[in-house]
């Protein structure tokens, strides 16, 4: 991918920004103007399925007329009985968010806000029924800020900084035969173990200023084919911040793609959903990589899923956002979830292999073994403490041509990461403290300016906005 200058990447983000603020504008006027007087009478016109809002029409509670006094029998005169007051209306039940982008928790995205320009532009209702739908969408968004502080930075970070984690709108119509999800705007990588990436560095040498948007065909609720930029099928934790118990990655995320660009195909039958992806893999130039998922629901709070998939063929890439060694490598997770307030326990086994090839300087086949537990409990409505412990090793040595895939040949780490998040209806702010040990390491490849520090400590505020 070719790089942004640091002004187009600015200008870029300050455009998403301002797209973000005028649909959501554009989503409350169209709320706002729903309500008609024919709707306050109680009367609605008749309208198209694809001309009206997709949430939940709004209607207006009409008191109980004043009940009428009884004649009394003995007084005289009867005194009249005071006129009943009316019923205040109730307050609207808030929409549930929608399921993209992924979130496990414990932040929660906000209710979509509707966007409908059939309304505003009528000629548009005329045209085919599944093509107009494209013109009634959502939009959510995130905006939040990262402040880092940590020891033995490695070179090319800081000791301590302050950037934008997120700066995002997400454009989607989750309804229909032709369906889609665009995802615009800035965001930052934070990862154990690794340098931080900014969030113009993000941008410029890894996704883009569109990191995920795909369209999708859904024939039936049980089939779907999709297409474009898509979150990969590996791993059991998300790219951003913001979808995650922790606001960093982890050990074991570092071994596994992010995005990837391809195709998708989905099928699910009762409890049993499935998904296979043709695709480029970390990113790459070579559409090479197949992988797949198995989920078993096993009930509404207990999910097991089996992912895995690899190269088929061969890569040559070598960038940022493709490293050579892991974009010619095979993973296999198997990950299991229990996901019932106040609880989300999340373990979840890894293994990855790098073939034997002398053209990448493999010598030997080197795999990775690593197993996380995440959880997350939640104390009151707001307040949640999260957790990750993980350990990851290799095989191998560097005498007998291993491939380095941590800290140096064979060697291993652990992690244990601290997470308290405080959230109040759309507003947000997480806490974390994270370490990091390594071992059989390789002086050099590990933490500090010249490599020598087997440990690094990090502390992180997070804060922001989910609309």
């Amino acid at each position: 991918m070719k790089g942004l200058s640091g002004f187009r990447v600015a200008l870029l983000q300050a455009g998403a920004a301002a797209l973000a603020i005028f649909v959501v504008w554009g989503g409350v006027t169209a709320r706002a103007d729903a309500i008609t007087p024919m709707s306050v009478t109680g009367s609605e016109p008749a309208a198209s399925v694809w001309g009206q809002s997709s949430g939940a029409e709004m209607q207006l509670a009409q008191a109980a007329p004043a009940a009428q006094p009884s004649p009394a029998a003995a007084p005289a005169t009867a005194v009249p009985a005071a006129a009943a007051s009316p019923t205040p209306a109730a307050a609207p039940t808030p929409e549930p968010a929608l399921t993209t982008p992924a979130v496990t928790g414990p932040l929660q995205m906000a209710s979509p806000n509707h966007v409908n320009l059939l309304k505003w532009v009528p000629v548009l209702s005329e045209l085919p029924a599944p093509i107009a739908n494209l013109f009634n969408f959502d939009v959510n968004g995130v905006v939040s800020g990262i402040a880092i502080g940590q020891n033995h930075q490695m070179p090319g970070d800081f000791n301590a900084r302050v950037d934008a984690s997120n700066a995002q709108a997400f454009i989607q119509q989750p309804n229909g035969l032709i369906q889609y999800y665009v995802q615009v705007g800035g965001y930052s990588i934070p990862a154990l173990g690794t340098p931080y990436v900014d969030l113009g560095n993000a941008v410029n040498a890894l996704y883009g200023v569109l990191p995920v948007a795909y369209l999708k065909i859904q024939p039936t609720d049980s089939f779907s084919i999709m297409g474009g930029n898509l979150p990969t099928l590996i791993g059991a934790e998300y790219t951003f911040t913001f979808e995650n118990i922790n606001i960093e990655r982890g050990l074991l995320w570092n071994q596994e793609n992010a995005i990837n660009r391809g195709l998708q195909v989905n099928y699910s039958k009762g409890p049993i959903a499935a998904s296979l992806s043709w695709n480029n893999g970390f990113y790459s130039h070579s559409y090479t990589w197949l992988t797949g998922s198995l989920a078993w629901t096993i009930n509404p709070a207990n999910t097991l899923s089996v992912v895995g998939g690899g190269n088929l063929g061969f890569a040559k890439s070598n960038n940022f956002a493709t490293p050579l060694l892991l974009n010619n490598s095979q993973i296999y997770n198997v990950i299991y979830e229990y996901n019932s307030a106040p609880w989300i326990i999340q373990p979840y086994f890894q293994w990855t292999v790098v073939p034997h090839n002398s053209q990448i300087g493999v010598l030997k086949t080197t795999s990775t073994i690593g197993g996380a537990m995440l959880a997350s409990y939640s104390f009151t409505s707001n307040i949640s403490l999260g957790a990750r412990a993980e350990i990851i090793g290799t095989n191998g040595s560097a005498n007998d041509g291993a491939a380095n895939l941590l800290y140096g040949p064979g060697s291993q780490a652990w992690s244990l990461t601290l997470t308290p998040t405080y959230q109040w209806e759309k507003y947000f702010v997480r806490v974390e403290g994270s370490y990091v040990q390594a071992m059989g390491y390789t002086t050099g490849d590990v933490f500090g300016m010249q490599g020598t520090h087997p440990t690094q400590l990090r502390g992180l505020i997070e804060a922001g906005i989910l609309f």
